[in-house]
């Protein structure tokens, strides 16, 4: 979509652009996210806390992780560890975006950064694939909506978990599973993953079963997806 208007004007059409756009898929991150407040409040987070992390972090599937090595280890390195590895596809993802965020002052660029996540970055791709118009100020505009409704879902549902008894009793302890479940089917992008992801998945059952501690089993498997990524998007690789 062209912009024949002020730089300032264009700015906010396309962030306003980003903002509608992002509604349907910041709909389903907020259905996640209250399962995610849920249960972080079952094992022992504060509605604060929870709220504090979504917004400072802003990754709802190494927060599932982080959370769940934490209330099983205790161990705040081993939770901090789990979460980072699951968050080593962002060094890809923010090189992506590179010209998209060229132009921009460095604390703009550690906002945009900041709010970037894996459904606004895809969208704001496929929309510039489709316009080149399509940049920063769409970015931002999604990555606002989104983090907005994951920190307001994820206190909200830490509010009610501190409310409601056992969530065991219910059937409803697989909610991080599910959540972690959602998010991984929206991580997705076809067959060339299929590999690195077997890969990362079997690293990572090897490794706890010969008793390695699941924080660093999954930095393990996570490395070594990484790598098989790596081998087959060299040239003369299997991806190209």
């Amino acid at each position: 979509m062209a912009c024949f208007r002020s730089s300032e004007q264009c700015t906010s059409v396309f962030m306003k652009q980003g903002a509608f756009a992002i509604l349907p898929l910041a709909l389903g991150a907020a259905v996640y996210g209250f399962a995610f407040g849920l249960l972080a409040a079952q094992v022992g987070f504060t509605w604060w806390g929870v709220g504090l992390m979504g917004a400072a972090v802003h990754a709802g599937s190494s927060q599932i992780v982080a959370v769940e090595q934490f209330a099983t280890t205790q161990t705040v390195l081993g939770a901090a560890l789990a979460g980072g590895a699951l968050n080593l596809r962002y060094i890809g993802i923010i090189a992506s975006l590179s010209d998209v965020l060229a132009g921009l002052s460095w604390r703009a660029k550690l906002l945009a950064i900041h709010v970037t996540g894996d459904e606004n970055w895809a969208l704001t791709m496929a929309q510039r694939a489709k316009s080149p118009d399509i940049g920063a100020a769409f970015l931002l505009g999604s990555g606002f909506v989104m983090i907005s409704v994951w920190t307001v879902s994820t206190t909200a549902g830490a509010v009610a978990g501190a409310k409601l008894p056992d969530l065991e009793r219910f059937g409803l302890g697989f909610a991080f599973t599910a959540a972690f479940i959602a998010m991984a089917r929206g991580l997705w992008r076809g067959r060339p993953q299929f590999l690195p992801w077997v890969v990362a998945a079997t690293v990572t059952v090897i490794s706890t079963s010969f008793g390695l501690p699941k924080a660093y089993a999954i930095v393990l498997g996570t490395l070594s997806g990484l790598a098989v990524t790596y081998v087959l998007r060299r040239p003369g690789g299997a991806v190209t």
